[in-house]
């Protein structure tokens, strides 16, 4: 599982614009997003940059989480 932290997320429409896009390069991969938490957790094959790329081409400020530091 990849983890990003991503600023300016505050809404439902967030939530699906950022599912839309990593969808748009993998439509298997399976996106939960934590509105409060500005956490998005991604089950996919594709490499992390490419799912931070698609992430941060849908307008949001995202960074990548080491696996060491992700709460789960």
């Amino acid at each position: 599982m990849q983890v990003f932290k991503v600023d300016g997320m505050t809404c439902a429409h967030c939530e699906r614009a950022i599912t839309g896009a990593v969808q748009a390069i993998d439509a298997s991969a399976q996106v939960q997003v934590d509105l409060s938490a500005g956490e998005v957790r991604v089950h996919t094959t594709h490499p992390v940059d490419q799912v931070l790329e698609a992430i941060i081409n849908a307008g949001y400020k995202a960074e990548a989480v080491p696996a060491a530091k992700t709460s789960h």
